[in-house]
């Protein structure tokens, strides 16, 4: 389970059902609604507070947040990091041919590719779109390189490690990729200064994500 979220159990739920009919109520009194101690309670009431599910006031009591699973969820998207979900990357260099990036592609199992430049900087994304397009035209494409059809800076859409998985999801949509490089800015040799890659977020990061929290909500 990724982020705060749990797979809330019978008695939270429980718990829950009781806030919202009762709330605000006190600890003691939903212990004795659920035929528990307090102490007992007293994880549950953690989790659920913590999850913002509940909210809670001294000397008031419990209350129940009105958030729903889909709202604790939007939360959740807004709260994690990109870095935290992050894939690894699949780089080839501009001189990689069009045959062999797409062996690498297939033998990757991914559907975009990062193209560094000598300095290991990136300087450019390859898609299947993009091989497909290539492979529909003339010429002799398979021994050409890839630098020659990928997308190239400053037109390229990327995601910092520290920007949010909602950040991240919003320009996949926007612009109609299936992927964004990670990238860090860096300086290589003689302070040259360039983007370095250092992950992979996907379409498929988005989905598990959010399958995992929809489980535990």
């Amino acid at each position: 389970m990724g982020g705060d979220y749990i797979q809330l159990t019978p008695r939270q739920l429980r718990i829950i059902e009781i806030v919202k009919a009762h709330g605000p109520i006190t600890g003691e009194q939903i212990a004795r609604k659920v035929n528990l101690t307090r102490a007992t309670i007293r994880p549950d009431l953690a989790i659920l507070t913590m999850s913002g599910i509940l909210d809670a006031r001294p000397r008031v009591g419990y209350y129940y947040s009105g958030k729903s699973s889909q709202n604790l969820i939007a939360e959740e998207l807004k709260r994690t990091k990109v870095k935290d979900l992050k894939s690894m990357p699949v780089v080839v260099n501009e001189h990689t041919t069009f045959y062999d990036a797409i062996v690498t592609m297939f033998t990757e199992d991914v559907g975009t590719l990062f193209v560094v430049d000598e300095d290991g900087f990136l300087s450019g994304v390859v898609s299947r779109k993009d091989f497909l397009r290539q492979a529909l035209g003339q010429g002799d494409f398979l021994r050409m390189p890839v630098s020659v059809i990928m997308t190239r800076m400053p037109n390229i859409v990327m995601v910092e490690p520290d920007e949010t998985v909602y950040e991240a999801a919003k320009k996949i949509i926007e612009h109609e990729i299936d992927a964004l490089p990670i990238v860090k800015k860096v300086k290589g040799e003689n302070n040259k200064e360039g983007i370095q890659v250092v992950g992979r977020f996907t379409k498929t990061n988005i989905t598990r994500h959010y399958v995992e929290l929809s489980e535990g909500v």
